[in-house]
């Protein structure tokens, strides 16, 4: 449910399509970086580089993305899920862009060694390097002939403009050019024909519209403090994703009609409110993962998370059969139905409690191992009993904890304390009074 005031769009209730599924499940790219040549990179660098792949990535598009970076290992894990309408998006392409250092320089003259593998290596002065661009477009303008071309215009700094300057004026009118690099490759090298003062330059090329934008988004993210190399690369297939989703789901509902019927012909009343409260627990569990409750906010759903939902699931289901079998039990000792349903629920409590507060921990203990560095649950732990590890953030572990965690929740609320409610809610009715209907005899 939402609501369109103006050009912005408020979302009141959230519902299943807010559901932000994981790579496992929409397909996606998983990567991770790592500094080349055994470098250490501080937590600085790795805070700015890790920024600026953030970047890179909106200028591709991909809004919908989850970059970290762990200082114990000096390692960045992107990741980010396939988008509609990427059927032609090369995963390989975009995880190159991301990894590449990205140093532009204007220098005096083609001056270049050569490194082992025969790599030109820039050796002249340097004129202007990244830092001193305040923005990139790209645009088309008539060459020489009068042919339109594609080109990456840039604005300079104040202090950008004022070392152009100086340089052109040096420069002009010399057979020296000033060539343009993007790391160690030549983009072009144009001669100065006069002092160029207003501050800003034009990089020409063969470029085409996409080039042209690429290098203009590279210049705007900036470059990388340290090169990068990609040490894990893997990606799903949406239609691979698709179909385990459509697996499980299919699974999980044969499952969940033969609980209820199990549930209903074993237990009656009991049995019937078991599978309503279970239907709760199951929406409540979906509305934590969208982020619908305003105190906790929503997670990636993973194909573990929906193993941890279905594990929830199961321990509620456990929670009813040891309610189920207590009012039986007290029917049979000679109660009356009141005093069998209060007893019942009285005795199985601590049981249930002590179950669910273990899964708790373990779903605490994991969402901190595995979770975000900045989220609640990481602070805490990484700073007590992980913080000589590092942060792991595996997304899918943490959705399995959340989900765990949040169907527990649920099961607290809609296992057993709705679940008594409405069971003894029920049992005053004269047409659900009879004790049959609770697994007892007639008295």
């Amino acid at each position: 449910l939402d609501y369109l005031f103006g050009d912005k769009r408020t979302t009141v209730i959230k519902g299943v399509d807010d559901i932000r599924l994981g790579i496992d499940i929409k397909g996606g790219v998983d990567v991770t970086f790592a500094p080349s040549d055994n470098y250490d990179a501080d937590d600085t660098q790795l805070d700015a580089a890790t920024e600026i792949i953030k970047t890179r990535l909106t200028s591709l598009g991909i809004n919908d993305n989850e970059v970290y970076s762990d200082s114990k290992s000096d390692r960045i894990i992107v990741r980010f899920p396939w988008q509609a309408g990427e059927s032609n998006f090369d995963p390989e392409a975009a995880v190159k862009e991301l990894g590449e250092m990205a140093e532009l320089t204007f220098r005096k003259g083609t001056d270049a060694d050569t490194d082992e593998e025969g790599n030109p290596i820039p050796t002249g002065e340097i004129v202007l390097n990244g830092n001193d661009i305040a923005n990139a477009g790209y645009t088309e303008q008539p060459n020489d002939y009068g042919d339109l071309q594609w080109v990456v215009t840039l604005s300079l700094t104040s202090d950008g403009a004022k070392k152009f300057a100086e340089a052109t004026a040096e420069l002009a009118g010399s057979s020296t050019p000033i060539s343009i690099w993007m790391d160690n490759e030549m983009i072009s090298a144009p001669s100065v024909n006069n002092a160029i003062t207003d501050g800003n330059a034009v990089i020409t090329g063969n470029f085409t519209n996409e080039t042209s934008k690429k290098l203009a988004d590279q210049i705007n993210s900036g470059a990388l403090p340290f090169k990068m190399e990609t040490s894990s690369f893997k990606t799903i297939s949406p239609t691979m994703g698709e179909g385990s989703l459509d697996a499980i789901l299919l699974a999980a509902l044969i499952a969940f009609i033969l609980i209820a019927v199990y549930m209903v012909v074993l237990y009656r009343v009991p049995g019937f409110v078991a599978v309503i409260a279970l239907c709760g627990q199951i929406a409540g569990s979906i509305a934590a993962v969208t982020g619908w409750f305003g105190f906790m906010p929503g997670s990636t759903l993973t194909i573990p998370g929906i193993a941890g939902m279905i594990l929830s699931v199961g321990m509620g289901v456990d929670a009813n059969i040891i309610t189920g079998e207590r009012i039986k039990e007290e029917l049979k000792s000679g109660k009356t139905l009141d005093s069998a349903i209060k007893v019942a629920y009285k005795r199985a409590f601590s049981a249930i409690l002590d179950g669910n507060i273990t899964n708790v921990l373990i779903a605490i203990i994991l969402m901190g191992a595995f979770g975000v560095p900045s989220s609640f649950f990481s602070k805490i732990l990484n700073r007590t009993i992980f913080f000589m590890f590092g942060a792991t953030t595996e997304g899918v572990v943490y959705s399995f904890g959340f989900t765990l965690l949040a169907g527990v929740i649920c099961n607290f609320i809609f296992g057993v304390f709705f679940a008594r409610l409405m069971v003894t809610s029920l049992s005053k009715f004269n047409s659900f009074s009879n004790r049959k209907l609770y697994g007892g005899d007639v008295k």
